[in-house]
């Protein structure tokens, strides 16, 4: 059985690989909300949550674990089930390991509804929500992780990236309806900081603390908290790669000490920029630290030509770092983020606010076009719209964005086959493959063992342990190798 531990940097790693390239690592973290209705007696979220994770702790004594595709599921703080991807070499790769969380969480869900239903009656249903807000007012999280090199600085993440990531929501939200008002994104109301290490006493836009899993010396962990839970796959997508090109360029400045092109776009006051674009979308005014204004569409655009600029030069380097990716190429993120940004601007012209050209894309725009049609039958009651906005992130027994989905209002990625691997199979190229055939290993046999994202740990019959610190290594050395032949000279 497994005995899990933290994890940390521990030990010391060789000359770290692609130090001087732009592959990077990809991670999405996903809390998900859990409610039941229609029970025959009392039984609230958390005793459904600890339900949903009864089969794991049968097999593993625990509710915290890594999977056979590398992942980690675990019960969060307030009863809120969590769902760490692998780590992924492209956002392609990343957004099927976050569609495969999505399946398993779904999966837990149901046969926890199941067994609810012999105790609370046949009506007993579970809620699993993959959204970011509860109707008391309570925020939980999707967080993205990027590695990145050390030679980019805190301070131009602040003044640099984090303009970019307030104002990319407006193609990337997930929007909300509070009741009265509709919203771009789920996580502006919930965030009162830009950059800091805290995330319990307070909530960040970027989280500093320094866990990079991986060699410090070359490379830090970025952790973004800002986005939202995505339903749309083109959204998630789209946030990794446009990101991650981004920071490319980043990258490619601070390694030849050259300007990026993003010098100008930091704003007057973050907090204050990212409830504008809450409320008022991609028309919203910006206050820029220069003292001149901007609108998030304005500014987007400025991002969209630096790298293009950058992209120009150096195609073949930045494509490489997209090579194999299932969903998307260098050419498609380019041309999807340009094309998203001509719809919002579409918008703007003819008195819209871009929902209708960005609906099928979107999650926001998805859920304001869909309210707008059902406006144009007739009065819509508030409580109506509020419980279609959280119908559309039910993964477990939520209608309305399966139906979308369905009638191509909606497009999808990722096709279910695809999908269906990554619960199983861990993401290419990463030592998420090395973590992942340990655990299906230990799990066929009688020991006791332990990982984390960085250390692989026997502890009986026989005491053996490995670090995996390299997250490009889908190899292994020879250590590795010894410890898969003590796990099964064991079973």
């Amino acid at each position: 059985m497994p005995q899990l531990h933290d994890s940390g940097n521990r030990g010391h790693a060789g000359a770290s690989t692609h130090v001087d390239d732009f592959a990077r690592i990809f991670g999405i973290e996903t809390e998900y909300g859990v409610s039941v209705t229609g029970a025959s007696r009392p039984c609230d979220a958390g005793q459904v949550a600890m339900m949903m994770f009864q089969p794991i702790m049968r097999r593993v004594r625990s509710t915290n674990t890594y999977l056979t595709n590398g992942s980690r599921i675990y019960l969060d703080v307030g009863a809120h089930p969590e769902y760490a991807t692998a780590e992924a070499r492209t956002p392609g790769d990343a957004t099927l390991a976050d569609a495969a969380g999505e399946r398993i969480m779904r999966d837990m869900a149901l046969d926890a509804q199941r067994r609810l239903r012999e105790t609370h009656g046949e009506h007993a249903t579970v809620h699993l929500f993959k959204n970011n807000a509860d109707s008391a007012g309570h925020s939980f999280g999707c967080h993205e992780n990027y590695l990145v090199r050390r030679g980019v600085a805190l301070t131009q993440i602040e003044t640099q990236l984090l303009p970019f990531l307030i104002t990319r929501q407006i193609f990337t939200g997930a929007g909300r309806f509070d009741g009265a008002y509709w919203h771009v994104t789920q996580r502006a109301a919930f965030v009162d900081e830009t950059v800091s290490s805290a995330t319990t006493r307070s909530r960040p836009m970027i989280n500093t603390r320094d866990e990079p899993h991986a060699d410090p010396e070359s490379f830090r962990r970025l952790h973004v908290i800002i986005g939202d839970s995505n339903r749309s796959q083109w959204a998630t997508m789209m946030k990794l790669a446009t990101t991650h090109l981004v920071l490319c360029l980043m990258e490619w400045g601070a390694r030849h000490a050259a300007p990026t092109g993003l010098e100008s776009i930091a704003l007057a006051d973050p907090v204050e920029a990212n409830l504008a674009v809450d409320t008022d979308g991609a028309r919203a005014t910006l206050r820029l630290a220069d003292g001149t204004t901007t609108s998030p569409l304005a500014l987007q655009r400025r991002v969209l030509g630096a790298v293009l600029h950058f992209v120009d030069a150096r195609r073949d380097e930045v494509a490489a770092s997209l090579a194999g990716d299932p969903l998307t190429t260098l050419d498609d993120v380019l041309g999807d983020w340009g094309r998203g940004l001509n719809a919002l601007d579409d918008g703007d012209d003819d008195g819209d606010d871009g929902a209708e050209s960005l609906a099928d894309r979107a999650d926001w725009a998805c859920k304001r076009r869909f309210a707008a049609r059902l406006a144009a039958r007739g009065t819509v009651d508030p409580m109506r719209l509020a419980q279609l906005d959280l119908d559309y992130h039910d993964i477990a027994n939520g209608a309305l964005f399966d139906s979308l989905t369905r009638h191509g209002m909606m497009r999808t990625l990722c096709d279910d086959a695809q999908i269906e691997a990554a619960v199983t199979t861990p993401p290419a190229g990463t030592r998420a493959v090395l973590r992942g055939a340990f655990v299906d290993h230990a799990e066929a046999a009688p020991v006791t063992w332990s990982c984390d994202w960085t250390q692989l740990r026997l502890t009986e019959p026989v005491k053996d342990e490995v670090m995996i610190l390299d997250p490009f290594d889908a190899v292994g050395d020879e250590r590795y190798a010894q410890l898969l032949a003590l796990v099964d000279a064991a079973g």
